[in-house]
């Protein structure tokens, strides 16, 4: 007799939404969740937009959000504006103290990481091991050497500010400061009148960061704004993926045989943003909807959904490999700066992954901001050649 009726491996943002979601609808199922650290989430703060997900989604992921804004500001060396839409953050803390009032002490293992699994069992590195009728892989990035991959990666900085910072909500890009290492941008939300988190990004070829350089980067962009920071209350790191192209097939396979997986260890990201908390609660309600919950029937429920969302997203792959591969580096921000210039209803649909034949067309028309030879040489060159793979390094759980 197994121990257990579902073992999440990885309390990241997809395994605790998971595990959350089943609470809530599945009482019946006794749900385990494995997390190496000692808190759920990590160290960590995710971000969408209202219009991401459906608003039954919204009700129900509702107490996890700690803070939400009524439009957002984005700005370019040749344009600024600001956009009236809902967005909300979620904290690890949040995340953590809501699954554990959800989820029984006795099924949380906390700060033991995962030796190795099968479709049945976790093996935990203290060589207990525990069985369930149904195992998910949520340990987030693994290897991804099927897949076309670059990167976000981004160092950010909660601060306590002297004074006042007078943001009326998030400035989602600052592309106004100096390109490096690709596209690079400052993203800010203001957390309280005094409050800010400050990150400092870019999408960029590799996966490497520079802590040291970045945080000096951070504090002159605070002294560029006239903000005195009085004290760093937290530092957050990550390297999210973001897909050029790739075997989604020989992906999905490429890892423990018949052990479903979730999140970033499933791909699931927005191509371009890299945004996972979309994904994360629609996977959540797709599980928690199964008439039965074995690992057979997870694994093909959740390698359709993959497959599915692979193929419905082929268009903002083709932006990245004009992104990537057709601007030069020092340029990419034209591509960004062009697009936010479009329809805010557009640009809503765009990051929920819901673009219409209609938006595309806006997307595509018109004069793009780089050599139009060029971009069709890349395209070309890059169906012809089968894509040009960069194998992952080491990233951060999503």
């Amino acid at each position: 007799m197994s121990d257990f009726d579902i073992i999440i491996a990885g309390g990241g943002l997809a395994g605790g939404l998971v595990a959350l979601r089943l609470a809530a609808v599945r009482p019946d199922l006794q749900v385990a969740l494995v997390e190496g650290g000692e808190r759920i989430g990590g160290n960590h703060i995710w971000s969408s937009f209202d219009s991401d997900i459906s608003p039954a989604q919204l009700e129900w992921t509702a107490p996890l959000i700690c803070h939400r804004w009524q439009g957002y500001d984005v700005a370019f060396p040749g344009h600024s504006r600001t956009i009236p839409a809902r967005y909300g953050s979620v904290t690890s803390e949040r995340l953590d103290a809501a699954v554990r009032a959800a989820v029984p002490v006795e099924r949380l293992f906390c700060g033991v990481p995962v030796a190795s699994l099968s479709p049945w069992q976790v093996v935990l590195a203290d060589q207990r091991v525990l069985t369930a009728a149904a195992v998910i892989d949520a340990r987030g990035q693994g290897s991804a050497a099927a897949l076309d991959l670059r990167w976000q990666k981004f160092l950010g900085l909660e601060v306590e500010l002297a004074a006042d910072h007078g943001l009326d909500g998030p400035v989602i890009m600052d592309a106004t400061v100096a390109q490096a290492d690709g596209y690079r941008f400052v993203y800010t939300l203001p957390l309280g009148p005094r409050r800010v988190l400050i990150e400092d990004t870019y999408y960029s070829d590799g996966a490497d960061l520079a802590p040291d350089a970045l945080r000096a980067r951070i504090a002159a962009y605070a002294a560029a704004q006239g903000w005195e920071i009085a004290a760093i209350v937290r530092e957050e790191a990550g390297v999210l993926p973001i897909a050029l192209g790739g075997d989604i097939d020989a992906f999905r396979v490429d890892g423990e045989a018949g052990v479903p997986r979730i999140g970033l260890r499933a791909a699931m990201f927005n191509p371009i943003t890299g945004y996972s908390f979309p994904d994360a609660v629609r996977v959540a309600d797709l599980i928690a909807a199964l008439p039965v919950i074995t690992s057979e029937t997870l694994d093909a429920a959740l390698s359709a959904h993959v497959r599915d969302s692979w193929a419905a997203r082929r268009l903002y792959r083709m932006l990245n490999r004009m992104l990537f591969l057709a601007a030069d580096p020092g340029d990419r921000y034209r591509i960004l700066e062009r697009f936010y210039r479009l329809d805010a209803a557009l640009i809503g649909r765009f990051y929920a992954g819901r673009s219409t034949a209609w938006d595309w067309a806006r997307i595509l028309s018109g004069k793009p901001p780089i050599p139009i030879s060029r971009a069709v040489a890349t395209l070309a060159g890059y169906a012809l050649s089968g894509s040009r793979r960069v194998a992952p390094n080491d990233v951060s759980k999503g």
